[in-house]
């Protein structure tokens, strides 16, 4: 089969390699779109301890199942699917009480194990997601992102009431824009310095914000009810604790810089309540793709579809500048 196999910093090279073989309750699924993600590349720079040469990244994706293991029930091949690519022990106290992206037995497909940025990969039947025929596969990619914004926007507990705040228009801001918007949030401003994502962020309905002056004149007299920083660095930390009302929430979820240095005193005074939000449980991504189904991904005009082989040109642009590029698809169909 064709794989993009990562090598070493700034190494991709299409390889061959032998198709996987599932276990007896693993599927294997024939893919055909997989999405890159941010962290996929600090991972292709080297940056990304979770990711290590050689190795077959790729966990956003979608396809046809191939094979199905002799055990598995209730799969078979030539279902469209896509896949949950986080994998959890089942069995742990986090796992049973809904939170198994906390499971310490955790792994990602693309990380720990082999992943979808080739035709074929392996995944735990548990973890696969059937697809109404209404849905497409490219669309279905995209359950996985989607997932990490309706995570936050649970974690935020937003409101249609409520003003919003998120740091970043990358692909996660986007999709929490979009999540907030099936919430009936109204008020929502985007900060970025891309002025073309700033772009995709007016024409979804939000409020692009590119500096301090633009965000006063849209922030709430008494700041806003949540922020979301969805870049994950020491600026925006303390931007969103800074702008949140007292009262307010504020939601990291942004990993660029391991440690910061953030107004403690405000957080007290102020009474704000702060949360982490890592990757998603089985329901964000149910949500996630239930939310595709009735009004797809919002997303479509600003995702590029390229071929496998020109997944390291990929890599590069978005790292360079993605201009008005919101997602990029490999097509390996």
């Amino acid at each position: 089969m064709r794989a993009l196999l990562y090598e070493g910093p700034r190494q991709l090279e299409l390889r061959t390699m032998e198709i996987p073989q599932p276990g007896e309750h693993e599927v294997l699924v024939r893919v055909h779109w997989a999405g890159i993600c941010g962290s996929e590349l600090s991972g292709y720079l080297g940056l990304n301890s979770l990711r290590k040469p050689p190795l077959v990244m790729g966990h956003e994706f979608a396809g046809v199942i191939e094979q199905a293991g002799t055990r598995v029930e209730g799969l078979q091949s030539g279902d469209r699917v896509t896949a949950n690519p986080l994998i959890s022990c089942g069995i742990c106290m986090d796992c049973y009480s809904g939170r198994a992206n906390l499971c310490p037995k955790r792994s990602l497909v693309g990380a720990g194990r082999p992943g979808a940025f080739a035709e074929y990969a392996v995944v735990p039947a548990g973890n696969i997601h059937v697809l109404p025929e209404s849905v497409s596969l490219d669309a279905a990619a995209l359950a996985e992102p989607f997932a990490c914004a309706v995570r936050i926007a649970r974690l935020a507990a937003l409101e249609p009431s409520d003003s919003l705040f998120i740091a970043g228009a990358g692909p996660i801001g986007l999709f929490v824009l979009r999540a907030a918007q099936r919430y009936g949030v109204q008020h929502t401003a985007v900060m970025d310095l891309n002025a073309e994502r700033l772009g995709i962020v007016r024409a979804m309905g939000g409020i692009a914000v590119s500096c301090d002056e633009d965000l006063a004149r849209v922030t709430p007299a008494r700041g806003f009810d949540k922020c979301v920083d969805a870049v994950g660095i020491d600026a925006t930390r303390q931007q969103c604790m800074g702008i949140a009302r007292p009262g307010g929430r504020v939601v990291f979820s942004g990993l660029h810089t391991a440690d910061s240095v953030v107004p403690v005193n405000t957080a007290i005074r102020n009474e704000l309540t702060m949360l982490g939000s890592f990757g998603y449980n089985p329901i964000d991504f149910q949500i996630a793709l239930k939310w595709i189904e009735e009004s797809g991904t919002g997303l479509e005009r600003w995702t590029v579809h390229e071929p496998l082989e020109n997944g390291k040109a990929c890599f590069d642009k978005l790292l360079s500048g993605p201009g008005s590029v919101a997602k990029i698809l490999l097509d390996l169909s």
